[in-house]
This record gives C-alpha cells, sequence and structure tokens, in this order.
C-alpha cells in the first residue's frame, strides 16, 4: 500500500509532501532558464511518436458513417497507451521519490518540466508580433507554428488575435492543467493530462485532417481531453481575471460559452476582457464583440498577464497539494 501510495498519490509523508511541493516551481524555474529538452529526449514527443503510428492505422482514409467499431478500436489503443503513460511515469517516480529530499525535488522537478512549457509558448506568440513588424505574410507564417487552421487569408489584426488567442488557450493546456493533474496524482497524473491533450491534437478532429477521417477515431480522444481540462481551463479563467476589478463572472460565462470547445473558450474569453480587446475565429465565434482591435501592444500584454497568471499557480498548486495530503491522512488514519 506504502509503495503505490507513493507512486501514484502525493502529500503522504512530511517528506514526501516537502518534496512534491517544491517540484512545481523548480520545473517552471528550469523552464523558463533552460526551456525545452531536446526532440530526441522529450516525452511528449514520444508520445506524439506513438499516436501518430497508431493513428495512420486505426483512422479511414475517406470519410465513412457512423462507425462504432473504429471508435472502440480507437478507445481500447488510447487506454493501452495510457497504461504505458503511467506506469512509466509512475515507476519514474516511486525511484526518484527513494533518493535524498533535496535531490528527489530536483529530479522530480526535471522530469516534470518536459510536461509543461510557458517559456517557448510565450517566446513563439511574441515572434508572431515580431514577424507581423516585418510583413504579413511572415507574421501568417510564424502563426501557422502556434495553430492547425488555415491562415494564409487572415489579416495583420486577425493573425495578432490568434497569437493571443493561441496564449490563453495553451496555457491552461501546457501550464495550468498539468500542474493541476500533478497536485492531484504526482508525475502519472501530469503525464496522463500532456498524452490525453496530445492525443486531441492529432486525433480530436470532426472530419479529414492528414488524409484521415477522425470522426470516429478521434472521438474517444476529444471527450477524455474534455474531461480532463474541464476544471483547470475555469482555472486558468479564474486566475486571468483575478486581477480584473469590476469585471462579473456571469459577463465571463457568457462570453465563454460561445466557442464549440466547452473548455477553450474560458481562458480565450478571459483573456479578451482582461485586455479589452475582441478575439474572433472568422465564421465560428466573436469574443468580446466590443472590444477594440488588438494592436501590437496586445501582444506583450498579454504575455505579461500570462506570466502573472504562472506566478498565481504556484501558490494555487501548492494549496490543492495540501488539500490532497490532509484528505489522504484522515482516509489513511480512519
Amino acid at each position: 500500500m506504502d509503495s503505490l501510495t507513493a507512486l501514484f498519490l502525493p502529500g503522504v509523508g512530511d517528506v514526501l509532501f516537502y518534496v512534491l511541493l517544491w517540484c512545481p516551481l523548480l520545473a517552471l524555474a528550469v523552464d523558463w532558464w533552460l526551456g525545452e529538452p531536446p526532440v530526441a529526449w522529450h516525452p511528449v514527443v514520444w508520445m506524439g511518436q506513438a499516436l501518430q503510428w497508431s493513428g495512420d492505422r486505426l483512422a479511414p482514409s475517406s470519410p465513412v458513417a457512423r462507425d462504432f467499431k473504429v471508435f472502440w478500436r480507437s478507445a481500447l489503443v488510447w487506454c493501452a497507451l495510457v497504461a504505458i503513460v503511467l506506469i512509466v511515469s509512475g515507476l519514474a517516480q516511486h525511484l526518484v521519490l527513494m533518493l535524498h529530499g533535496f535531490l528527489a525535488a530536483a529530479l522530480l522537478a526535471l522530469l516534470l518540466k518536459p510536461l509543461l512549457a510557458w517559456r517557448m509558448l510565450h517566446d513563439e506568440v511574441l515572434a508572431v508580433e515580431v514577424a507581423l513588424g516585418q510583413s504579413l505574410p511572415a507574421g501568417r507564417a510564424q502563426l501557422a507554428r502556434l495553430v492547425s487552421r488555415d491562415v494564409s487569408s487572415l489579416s495583420a489584426v486577425q493573425v495578432r488575435e490568434s497569437a493571443i488567442e493561441s496564449l490563453a488557450e495553451n496555457l491552461n493546456d501546457s501550464v495550468v492543467a498539468p500542474l493541476f493533474w500533478f497536485a492531484l496524482l504526482g508525475l502519472p497524473g501530469a503525464a496522463l493530462y500532456r498524452f490525453a491533450n496530445t492525443a486531441d491534437a492529432m486525433w480530436g478532429y470532426p472530419g479529414m485532417r492528414g488524409g484521415r477521417y477522425w470522426q470516429w477515431a478521434g472521438k474517444w480522444a476529444a471527450r477524455a481531453d474534455d474531461v480532463l481540462s474541464w476544471l483547470p481551463a475555469r482555472i486558468t479563467a479564474l486566475l486571468l481575471v483575478l486581477g480584473a476589478q469590476g469585471l462579473p463572472l456571469r459577463t465571463l460565462a457568457r462570453q465563454a460559452r460561445k466557442t464549440p470547445s466547452p473548455n477553450s473558450g474560458w481562458p480565450m474569453a478571459a483573456m479578451a476582457l482582461v485586455l479589452g480587446v475582441r478575439l474572433a475565429k472568422p465564421g465560428v465565434y466573436t469574443l468580446h464583440g466590443k472590444g477594440r482591435r488588438a494592436g501590437p501592444l496586445d501582444t506583450r500584454r498579454a504575455a505579461r498577464v500570462g506570466t502573472r497568471v504562472v506566478v498565481a499557480l504556484v501558490p494555487v498548486v501548492a494549496a490543492i497539494q495540501l488539500l490532497v495530503a490532509m484528505v489522504l491522512s484522515a482516509w489513511m488514519s480512519a
């Protein structure tokens, strides 16, 4: 029981609690100072490669009618890959936690770091603004590194809006949600979320993409990501509006529901309201339609707001870890 607890449930025992408490802060520091590890050693890249190989064999090459066979086959493969992710990350955490306190915290932070990415997102979004200053085609090309939509017909303002939207949405996907699930389940929780989010990005499309039809092959992956992102997306939105006085939560909720996604609209709507700008995806949604057109300074303001959210997230994660520790301690002593 003790080894299983140490493997998957953080917060049991004083030494273990303090090791896990320091990990998010250390991981964020490593992220900001060192950035991403080499591609060959990046676990999220490995997840993507496994999903690519599996997806090429699961999704049909042309549209099909309702196909529950493909749906369940894809769901089983998703679950099998998740099992591998949980076992590997759980064993890695278990081995690290057998070491001395500070060394364990440092090594666990190094394992956690590839599962979150704020510095890269921050820099890539600001690079869009720099590229726009050179030319519109350069701005579009830089934006294409961040989003999956067609950017060829976007205006300069739409390129800027898309970059700010990407920053807000990925602030949840790449930082808040991984750390939220780390606070609940340790390294396996963060790894589980990053796998689910990567699977959604690669499989979770309602039609054709990359020569494959994902309507049924990717439905499980899309719904799993929706479930795991539900609460973190709302936490991200609340952290974004934390310093915005006079912003009713009812307004935030009304704007967030304008997007097709049950989750991404929350951080994007919060960012639009905090900056006072209009954010839109042509033909799909418009957030804060009464806001002004996004200007060059708004991209930089969005990056600063995002950094404030990352800083504010640290005590929130610590509070969740403390709550988990209290619940587990009460449960084990009962």
